[in-house]
């Protein structure tokens, strides 16, 4: 039930953290940005990817991870980067951002079919959900967005990890598929973490708490 319901937890949180910091990106949430992305690509390396590697073979995985990665930039392209913490602000639009939704949906629902049987790759996407949310939270709350477009949208956003965890889990999959998708969701969580950890701070720039953060994540990931 947890693999359910952390994920869910984890963007409400979010969506928390946006009101109380009332539409400003804080300091804070960037490192947690840092810290989630060093953690989510520490526990694909150390848990998911060895497991993929043993169950298909290096080529394939190898093949399959660079289409996981070709996914991302597409889904990225569409997004404008929201997965990993780029969310522009709307300029006196009211016209719904429908390929954003769509696009970050599917990446949301693809992020779900690894976690029931990983459980550290559950911590890492719901680590990777709270700031994800509370940007995502921040750039509805600077749009001209109805309240209704607003909830809905972050409605739809929530169910859509458990809902690619309860798919992979109860409906007819060959362990052969699985570990396909899998492979995929590795090139996407390799290209988040690392672009994350490199376009987190200003100019490109690393400082000490950043570097901090993502040694504490991997080290996070290492333990658990």
């Amino acid at each position: 039930m947890n693999t359910y319901l952390l994920p869910f937890f984890a963007i409400v949180i979010g969506i928390a953290i946006a009101l109380v910091t009332k539409k400003q990106t804080s300091k804070g949430t960037k490192l947690l940005l840092s810290f989630s992305g060093a953690f989510l690509l520490a526990v694909t390396l150390f848990d998911l990817l060895p497991e993929v590697y043993h169950h298909l073979g290096g080529k394939q995985t190898g093949l399959l991870i660079m289409y996981g990665i070709l996914v991302q930039v597409i889904l990225e392209f569409l997004s404008k980067g929201v997965e990993h913490g780029h969310v522009y602000t709307p300029k006196d639009s009211k016209k719904f951002p429908w390929v954003l939704f769509i696009s970050l949906c599917i990446h949301s629902f693809l992020e779900g079919f690894p976690i029931h049987h990983h459980s550290d790759m559950l911590y890492g996407v719901l680590i990777h959900k709270i700031p994800i949310a509370t940007l995502l939270t921040t750039f509805l709350l600077q749009s001209d967005f109805s309240r209704a477009q607003s909830i809905g949208f972050l409605v739809v956003f929530m169910t859509m990890t458990p809902l690619g965890t309860y798919i992979s889990n109860n409906t007819v999959l060959t362990t052969n598929y699985l570990d396909i998708v899998n492979a995929l969701v590795i090139g996407i969580f390799l290209h988040i973490g690392t672009i994350i950890l490199f376009e987190t701070g200003d100019g490109h720039k690393f400082n000490l708490s950043k570097v901090a953060v993502i040694c504490f994540g991997v080290l996070i990931a290492n333990l658990i």
